[in-house]
């Protein structure tokens, strides 16, 4: 709708991902690098912890494309599942034939498939993403599906990606067993005030405005302020500070302009779902506390 307006090719701040609009701040690339070392040095078990909304998706992707072409890897983003189910999905993801009635027979046929790609010098990598809805019981499934290996190396690297609660979930006493295991974790940051100014600038250019600012420095602080440096809110306000800003005619958006177009955004209107997560209950705290500001002020 307001593309033209600001001579935009593409909408810069869609909250799906995008590779063509990938930023890496300097925790996204600290993340991809120990997601990298913990699968090629086959550590066995990955761990990356992330707020709702600050880019473990993506990263994920880009991660997908930085791997050896000769690397198998399962990805499971739906993650309500029962051990049976989730282990029918990993087979399908795999390529390897199923037998429901036979656990045994499953491993074994999991077992043989990873040892021959061992010896044909592959890796192979589960990568489970929103693992916070994972049951104790599925992880500890995951957790002794990791005994399968050699006396030198693990036959599977296993990444578990979620949220904060996730790492609370692993300090369930049933789970200990897996979070001795755990060979390298990381926590992405949110983005800093100078890493959200880039972000903004950097999709404005990749959308077509490399050299118009339309957001002036107090409107990228606010969004800053309110955003708390998270990128899917960051999105959110630019994209409703961008159509309140083509309604008005504004060509350059100050900060009042933002405050006032935050105004329109319930958190009803925020994405919720499985797959995207969602906006967790301190995030919805905080943006109701940021709003309720700028309505005052």
């Amino acid at each position: 709708m307001y593309e033209n307006f600001y001579r935009l090719k593409a909408r810069p701040f869609n909250v799906t991902p995008d590779p063509r609009f990938l930023f890496l701040s300097e925790s996204h690339k600290e993340a991809l690098a120990n997601l990298l070392y913990g699968i090629q040095e086959r550590k066995g078990f990955v761990l990356l912890i992330g707020e709702v909304g600050t880019g473990k998706t993506t990263l994920l992707h880009t991660l997908l494309g930085r791997l050896e072409d000769d690397t198998k890897t399962a990805f499971i983003f739906n993650t309500r599942l029962g051990s049976k189910d989730f282990f029918q999905y990993l087979f399908e993801e795999f390529g390897l034939p199923f037998d429901s009635k036979s656990k045994i027979g499953c491993l074994l046929t999991l077992n043989n498939f990873l040892i021959e790609r061992l010896r044909k010098g592959k890796n192979t990598v589960l990568i489970v993403d929103e693992a916070q809805n994972l049951t104790p019981g599925v992880l500890e499934e995951i957790r002794l599906m990791s005994n399968l290996e050699t006396p030198t190396e693990k036959l599977i690297q296993i990444v578990l990606v979620g949220q904060p609660e996730l790492g609370e979930k692993l300090s369930l006493p049933e789970l200990r067993q897996l979070r001795q295991r755990i060979s390298v974790r990381y926590k992405i940051r949110p983005l800093s005030r100078e890493e959200t100014r880039a972000y903004i600038l950097t999709r404005l250019s990749i959308a077509g405005n490399p050299h118009d600012k339309i957001f002036d420095e107090a409107a990228l602080d606010v969004i800053f302020r309110l955003s708390g440096g998270i990128p899917r809110l960051i999105n959110l306000v630019c994209d409703s500070s961008l159509l309140s800003g083509y309604a008005q005619r504004e060509k350059q958006l100050g900060a009042d302009l933002v405050k006032d177009a935050v105004q329109d955004l319930e958190l009803e209107t925020i994405p919720r779902g499985k797959s995207n997560g969602g906006i967790g209950g301190g995030l919805r705290r905080r943006w109701s506390s940021l709003t309720s500001m700028f309505r005052s002020s």
